[in-house]
């Protein structure tokens, strides 16, 4: 009996050849930098880099001829299986590139909806990346097939028919339509969990900050959530929450938030939106940035804006400088105001963090038992309608409530609290 060899399949991450033009619009090697990382994150292989100084992009192949046959001799001696360019493409930019290097090719775009399609996880995560990977596709179909798909040939199929671009678009759209109907009754469900929290008198702190920054391990720091954090772009997009108690014995909502990136694609920006908006309704907002990193002022700023276009002026926004740990010496992160120095894995500063909340906190509301005279059935209206009441239980004397009140009520109840 002949002897069969036995292999055992072993999967390689894809080789990447990053391209990058400089036009000058932004911080090339900054990006450059960025779009390593990015790539990593994806699971694939960043073999090498190429970067072309021009005053704009070429409309055929982004990078010009001369520099595309350069390209495409890199990837031919190199076996590079894929091309990531650090901007977005065209559809016939793409296509042209691809026939002249016989390489895949995917830009900035399509690389982080990649990476967020593989990490969402929740049913509002899944939605949100499917609406953005959609608007993107919709207006990159020309080009990918125009066979007829309805051609003569009986009752109801004769004449020119419908192109099978025609059918994925409509397709397309209609999807799209179904996904924001479903993503509209979610955003729906969790507007009416915020409203309740606010009725409660519940304390929203939300994490906002750039990706990797390390909201992740904070937040399992300070409330033991079990969020995945790990050293890579991304790692978590699904919001959380988890109640923190302080110690002061005040106890506040603690709201993870999906991080940000340079030039995040506006699609995910309009499909994420319900989600960061979570910043914008919360009591305290806590812009987390990597210390280590060389980029911190500027990331602390890419969230600040992003934040004021959200609406959160007004609200107290604390900058936490989070890994002081990998720093030499604290004192070389500049004094920032009301800025807090924290090292989430370690622990240190993590009291100072929780002092600055409880210095921050609004004055919401406190329990309180009260014994009402029956007189004052109106007061316990005005309870019932402004606060959140636990426990009522009518009495020979009165009516005895436990309840929530806000502080506008401080001077009506105060001498009726027995509690």
């Amino acid at each position: 009996m002949e002897k069969l060899d036995l292999y055992e399949n072993e999967e390689k991450p894809e080789r990447a050849l990053l391209v990058e033009v400089n036009t000058g619009e932004y911080d090339a090697e900054t990006s450059l930098a960025e779009l390593y990382e990015l790539v990593s994150s994806a699971g694939a292989e960043p073999f090498g880099a190429i970067t072309q100084n021009r005053p704009t992009y070429d409309n055929a192949t982004c990078v010009g001829s001369g520099m595309m046959e350069e390209i495409a001799d890199f990837c031919e001696k190199h076996e590079i299986d894929l091309l990531i360019f650090d901007c977005e493409l065209s559809p016939t930019q793409i296509r042209n590139i691809e026939q002249i290097s016989k390489v895949r090719v995917v830009d900035r775009t399509m690389l982080i909806l990649d990476i967020f399609a593989a990490r969402a996880k929740s049913k509002e995560g899944r939605l949100q990346v499917e609406l953005a990977q959609l608007k993107y596709l919709l207006p990159r179909l020309s080009g990918k097939g125009t066979s007829l798909s309805r051609l003569g040939g009986g009752i109801g199929t004769r004449g020119p028919g419908e192109s099978k671009l025609e059918t994925d678009r409509r397709h397309i759209r209609r999807r799209i339509d179904t996904l924001r109907e479903q993503l509209e009754a979610v955003e729906k469900h969790r507007s009416q969990i915020t409203r309740r929290r606010q009725k409660d008198g519940v304390v929203t702190v939300a994490l906002v900050g750039y990706t990797n920054a390390g909201k992740s391990t904070l937040m399992n720091t300070l409330t033991q959530a079990g969020v995945l954090a790990e050293d890579k772009l991304f790692a978590t997009l699904d919001p959380t929450a988890r109640s923190l108690k302080l110690p002061n014995g005040a106890t506040v909502m603690l709201i993870d938030t999906v991080g940000l990136v340079r030039r995040l694609p506006h699609h995910l920006v309009q499909a994420f939106r319900s989600t960061l908006e979570q910043a914008a309704t919360a009591d305290i907002i806590l812009n987390i940035c990597d210390a280590s990193s060389a980029e911190a002022q500027e990331h602390l700023k890419i969230t600040k804006d992003l934040l004021s276009e959200l609406g959160c002026e007004g609200r107290p926004v604390i900058p936490v400088f989070n890994k002081c740990d990998l720093l030499p010496a604290a004192n070389i992160i500049p004094f920032m105001g009301n800025s807090v120095r924290i090292s989430a894995a370690t622990g240190a500063g993590i009291d100072k963090l929780l002092s600055a909340i409880e210095d921050n906190l609004p004055i919401k509301s406190k329990r309180v038992k009260l014994l009402l005279p029956f007189s004052q059935s109106g007061l316990a209206a005005q309870i019932r309608r402004e606060g959140t009441v636990e426990n009522e239980e009518y009495t020979d004397i009165g009516l005895v409530l436990t309840a929530q009140v806000p502080s506008t009520l401080d001077g009506s109840i105060g001498k009726y609290i027995i509690e």
